[in-house]
C-alpha cells in the first residue's frame, strides 16, 4: 500500500511539473507577444521628414521589409495551450498588422484622402480614438487648459509646427484620382483654417506673440493646401469605394466581423425594415396617448436633461444591469448637451429634445471611456486604443445596441412615446450603413448614398440639416466598416449574449444581465467577435479564417 501511495504521488509530481513547465513555457510566449506588440506599436508610428509624420512612398517602401519582419515573427508564436484571453491579444496584434498592410495596399489614406491631413481637432471623441484615418502628429486643442502653463505653450508650438511641414509634404503624396474623397476632403482642410482663425482670438491666446504668430503660419499653410487641392480637384475622376472583394477583406481580417459585404446588405436592410415596423406597431399602440412635446427654451431642456441622466443611472442600478461605477454619473453630465432652437436641429438633435434618454444610452461610450482612464485593462495589448478603428463594432455596436436593450428592459415604461425614438435612431443607422455599402462598392456615388440615409430615416429627420448627412457619409467612405459598425455590431453582441445565456443555461445557471454587460465591459474594447469568444469559449464566428 505504501509503495502503491509513493507511486501514484511520484506520477502526480511528475505531471505536475510537466504542467507547471508548460504553463511557464506559454507565459515566456506570451511575454515574446508583448514585446513584439510595443516594437509594432512604435513601428507603425512612422519618421519624421521635416519635423512631420513621413508619408511619402520612398520611406514606405524603406519601411517594408522591417513590417515583414515584424509580421513574420507575430505567425511565428506558437499560441498552443495559451488560454484564450492570451489568444485573443495575439489576434488583435494580427489584425491591427493587417490593418497597416491593407492601408499600405489599398486604403492609402495619405495618397487618396486630403482630410487625412486634417491636423486640428477640437473635441474628444467619443470613441477610443479619432472616426477614421488620421495622421501621427494631431493637434488636439481639446486636451489644453487655459491660460497655458509654460510647458503647454512649448507642446502646443511644437504641435502647430507639424502643419506647414505636413501641408507641404501632401502636395507630393496627394496622388490618388479618388474624385469623391478628394472633394469632400477640402471641406475638412477649409474648416481647420477657420477653427485656427477663431482659436488665436481666445483671449487667453491674443497677447501670446509666439503662439499668434505660429497659428498664423498654420493657418497660411492650411489656406494654400486648400487652394492648391482646389486646383487639382478639377482633374479627379476615379472612384472612392474600395470595391466588395477587398471590403470583405478588410471587415474579416482586420475588424474582424465575421461578414461578407453581401451579409451586411441583407442585415442592414433587414434591420431598417424591422426598425421600420416597430416604430408603426409602437405608434399605432401609442395612439390614444398624447405625443411627445420638445424642449422649447434652455431652462426647459436642462431641467429636461437633467431628469432623463437621473432616469437612466437609477434605471442600470436599480434593475441591475450593470454595475454603475462613480464615474458613470460625471462621464455623462459632461455631454448633456444644450438647447437648440427648433430650426437648428439636427437629427440627432431632434430627439434629444423630446426625450434625451435614447442619446444618452448610446452615451454608453463615455463610460467606456472614462474606464480607461480610470480602471486600464492589465493587458498592454488592451489598454490603449485599437488602430485603424479596430474597436468600432464593440463600441458603436454596444452603444447602438444598448439603445434598444434598455428600451426592452423597461427604460421607458414612464414614457411610451420615447420608444419610438429608439426605432428612428436604428433606422437612421441602418439606412445610413447601406448607404455606405453600396458607396463603397462603387455603385452609388456619396450623394447617392446619402439619398438612402436621408430617404429611409423616418420623420423626415435627416431632411433637416445637411451638414450631418454629408459628414456621416464622408466618414464612412473614408473609414470601411464604419458606417454599417453600429448595426453590425448589435448583431454580433445580441448573438454573443444570446449563446452566452444559451450557456448559463446548459450549466443549469441563471442569465444574469449585470453579469453579462459587467463581464462586457471587463474584455476591454475590442471586437465583439473576440469578446464573444472569450466570454464563451466558442470561436465559431472566426471559423471562417481558416478558409
Amino acid at each position: 500500500m505504501k509503495m502503491k501511495k509513493i507511486l501514484l504521488l511520484s506520477i502526480y509530481l511528475f505531471f505536475s511539473t510537466l504542467s507547471a513547465k508548460a504553463q511557464n513555457e506559454s507565459n515566456n510566449k506570451y511575454l515574446n507577444l508583448v514585446r513584439l506588440f510595443k516594437e509594432w506599436r512604435s513601428f507603425e508610428t512612422p519618421p519624421l521628414r521635416d519635423g512631420a509624420p513621413d508619408y511619402t512612398v520612398k520611406t514606405f517602401e524603406n519601411r517594408w521589409p522591417k513590417f515583414k519582419a515584424l509580421q513574420k515573427q507575430l505567425i511565428a508564436i506558437d499560441t498552443t495551450n495559451w488560454s484564450i484571453e492570451n489568444q485573443v491579444d495575439w489576434m488583435l496584434v494580427w489584425a491591427e498588422m493587417n490593418g497597416y498592410d491593407f492601408n499600405h495596399r489599398v486604403l492609402k489614406p495619405w495618397v487618396r484622402d486630403p482630410a487625412y491631413y486634417k491636423s486640428v481637432w477640437i473635441s474628444k471623441s467619443d470613441v477610443p480614438a479619432h472616426e477614421g484615418p488620421t495622421h501621427h502628429a494631431t493637434t488636439e486643442l481639446w486636451t489644453y487648459s487655459f491660460p497655458l502653463s509654460k510647458d503647454e505653450k512649448k507642446r502646443l508650438l511644437a504641435d502647430l509646427a507639424v502643419i506647414p511641414s505636413l501641408n507641404a509634404q501632401a502636395k507630393i503624396n496627394l496622388t490618388g484620382n479618388a474624385k469623391e474623397l478628394w472633394i469632400a476632403g477640402i471641406r475638412d482642410i477649409e474648416r481647420q483654417s477657420a477653427v485656427l482663425r477663431n482659436f488665436k482670438e481666445k483671449e487667453e491666446i491674443k497677447n501670446e506673440k509666439k503662439i499668434v504668430t505660429a497659428v498664423n503660419t498654420a493657418i497660411e499653410a492650411t489656406d494654400d493646401l486648400v487652394s492648391w487641392l482646389k486646383t487639382e480637384g478639377k482633374n479627379k475622376t476615379g472612384p472612392s469605394g474600395i470595391g466588395k472583394e477587398n471590403y470583405t477583406w478588410y471587415l474579416q481580417n482586420v475588424h474582424l466581423v465575421p461578414l461578407t459585404w453581401d451579409d451586411e446588405v441583407l442585415l442592414l436592410k433587414r434591420e431598417l425594415s424591422r426598425a421600420w415596423t416597430a416604430l408603426k406597431l409602437e405608434e399605432h399602440r401609442n395612439r390614444k396617448l398624447p405625443e411627445l412635446v420638445d424642449a422649447n427654451s434652455p431652462e426647459a431642456y436642462d431641467k429636461m436633461a437633467d431628469n432623463a441622466a437621473k432616469s437612466l443611472l437609477d434605471f442600470l442600478d436599480q434593475q441591475e444591469i450593470v454595475t454603475v461605477k462613480p464615474y458613470f454619473e460625471p462621464a455623462l453630465r459632461e455631454h448633456l448637451g444644450e438647447y437648440i432652437p427648433r430650426e437648428k436641429r439636427n437629427f440627432f438633435y431632434i430627439g434629444e429634445h423630446y426625450d434625451p434618454r435614447p442619446l444618452y444610452s448610446h452615451f454608453y461610450h463615455w463610460f467606456e471611456l472614462a474606464r480607461m482612464d480610470l480602471e486600464p485593462h492589465k493587458s498592454e495589448v488592451r489598454r490603449g486604443p485599437l488602430l485603424y478603428n479596430i474597436f468600432d463594432s464593440r463600441n458603436e455596436g454596444t452603444a447602438t445596441a444598448v439603445e434598444e436593450m434598455f428600451l426592452q428592459a423597461g427604460l421607458y415604461d414612464d414614457s411610451p412615446r420615447s420608444k419610438e425614438i429608439v426605432y428612428i435612431m436604428i433606422a437612421q443607422r441602418a439606412a445610413r450603413g447601406l448607404g455606405s455599402l453600396y458607396a463603397h462598392a462603387n455603385e452609388m456615388t456619396m450623394e447617392e448614398a446619402g439619398s438612402i440615409h436621408s430617404e429611409y430615416t423616418p420623420r423626415g429627420w435627416m431632411k433637416t440639416e445637411k451638414e450631418l448627412l454629408i459628414f456621416e457619409q464622408h466618414l464612412y467612405l473614408r473609414q470601411p466598416g464604419y458606417g454599417t459598425s453600429y448595426i453590425t455590431g448589435k448583431y454580433l453582441l445580441e448573438n454573443a449574449m444570446a449563446e452566452y445565456a444559451k450557456m448559463k443555461e446548459s450549466q443549469d445557471k441563471d442569465f444574469v444581465t449585470r453579469e453579462f454587460f459587467d463581464t462586457l465591459n471587463s474584455i476591454g474594447n475590442i471586437p465583439i467577435s473576440l469578446g464573444h469568444w472569450q466570454m464563451t469559449g466558442s470561436n465559431v464566428n472566426l471559423e471562417y479564417l481558416k478558409n
